[in-house]
Parts: C-alpha cells; structure tokens; sequence
C-alpha cells in the first residue's frame, strides 16, 4: 500500500517545482491539505481566503512554506469582490513572478446552514450561493487567465461536487451551483483552449471533514462510506493527488472534464 501511495503522489506531483499557484479557500480542512500538498511538491502558492480568516491563513501559509520546498504567502480577500481577487492575482504575479495554475475551492458549503426543503429556501439563499460558488469561481478564472495563457500551459481545476449527480436533498441550491460549475468548466475550456490553458472540474463526493459533520449525521456519513465500491470513509488526502495532477503539466492534454473522486460512490 504505502508504494502504490507514494508512486501515485510522485507521478501527481512531477513538473510541479516552482509553479506559481492561486489556491482559493484555504483554511478549510481540504483546502489545507491542498496547500501542504503544493509546497511540499516545490510548488508557491497564493493561499486565498476570507479576511476575517486571515490569522488562520497566514498562519497556515506560514507553516506550509516552513515545510516547504515550496513558499506560501496568504491574501485575505472575498472571490464575490472583483478588487479582492484582482490583488490576489497580482500578488501571484509580482511575489512569485508569474501564475501557472489556479484551484478553485472557495465556496459556500459549511455555512449553508443545515438542509431545507427546496420549498423552504429564500431567493437569498439562492443568491449567496450562486454568488460565491459561480460567479466567484467565474471572477478568478477571469482576473487569472491572461497571466495563465503567458505562462503557456495554465491549469485551472474547478471543485464542484458528486451532488450535481445524485441530487442530494436539502442542498437544492448547492447542487444546482455545482452544476453550474461544471457548466462552467466546459465553457472555459472552450475560449481558453488556444492559450494552451487547461480547464478540468474535480468532483468530490461526500468528504469526512468537519464541514460535513457539521451538516450531516454520523449515520449518513457512515452509509455513504458503506455505498462506496470501496467502502470507507472519504478523507482530504483524497482528493490531493487528483487535483495536483490537473493543476502540473503531466495533465496538458486534458481539458474541459469533470473527474469524479468519491471511492465508487456513483459512476459517470
């Protein structure tokens, strides 16, 4: 087990040393995992993610680039505020020299506030959602893609969700928002094809971090991991060799996908 860990996270991690990396929604579980796992392969991060969390971050960023090979600076900033993520963007340029690949983590999900009826949800609801976890998303593929065509081989992977597939109830909103994600993906992959950027979706399926033991019992968590064809709980570490593949040059040649990690949950 431990070769075939480490001969995955070798080939996920090749021709990534000295990529410039701008990583939205840092501080949470997965999100930490995603840095670590960037500085650790020698990759430098922008590590992105509300003000209001940004002794959190800096001290993540701090402890990632202390880890290294690669270095980490946080920016506090909101993906919804055009400025925000253009300083971000800036700071990816003039830091580290460059922008070579974007993740798009950042979302509305821990905060959603438990699961209602679709019935029950407010236009509200419906606008922050879509608000963060579309248009934000849409907001820094923006400000990001001409410094990622200079680069010549950009990547940006996008997190979206199994939810778009199964449809999970009490979460209308936050399916519809990934699936709007993955929209999303397929149209960007189109227009920034010719620049030699990359544009692939990662969709998890239900992950075992404290977001989701915050919006889920410990019962619905465990028949999940017991529906999987391989049956266990879903963890971060996860989703890192998927996403730093489709974020480092091994992946130039894809574009435009949705890869499902959720151990066999559903099939696509």
């Amino acid at each position: 087990m431990t070769m075939t860990t480490t001969a995955t996270t070798t080939a996920a991690t090749d021709g990534l040393t000295d990529r410039v990396v701008l990583l939205t929604g840092v501080t949470g579980d997965i999100g930490t995992r995603y840095l670590n796992a960037f500085t650790r392969a020698g990759a430098h991060v922008v590590a992105v993610d509300l003000p209001s969390c940004e002794s959190e971050g800096r001290r993540l960023a701090d402890e990632a680039g202390a880890t290294g090979p690669g270095r980490a600076v946080f920016v506090g900033g909101d993906i919804t505020d055009e400025a925000d993520v253009r300083r971000a963007v800036d700071e990816a340029v003039q830091r580290f020299g460059g922008l070579h690949s974007v993740v798009n983590n950042a979302a509305v999900y821990r905060t959603l506030g438990g699961k209602r009826a679709l019935t029950e949800l407010t236009a509200a609801d419906w606008d922050l959602v879509l608000r963060v976890n579309v248009v934000g998303t849409w907001q820094v593929i923006k400000a990001a893609a001409p410094h990622l065509a200079a680069s010549g081989d950009g990547r940006i992977v996008n997190i979206a969700s199994v939810v778009s597939r199964n449809g999970a109830p009490g979460f209308a909103h936050y399916v519809a928002s990934k699936a709007a994600v993955e929209g999303l993906t397929r149209a960007a992959a189109r227009e920034l094809g010719a620049d030699g950027t990359t544009v692939n979706t990662v969709s998890p399926g239900l992950v075992d971090d404290a977001a989701s033991r915050e919006l889920n019992t410990s019962d619905y968590l465990a028949t999940a991991a017991g529906a999987r064809a391989i049956p266990r709980p879903m963890l971060p570490e996860d989703l890192v060799g998927a996403v730093l593949w489709l974020a480092g040059p091994a992946a130039g040649f894809v574009t435009g996908q949705t890869l499902v990690v959720d151990g066999g949950g559903v099939f696509v």
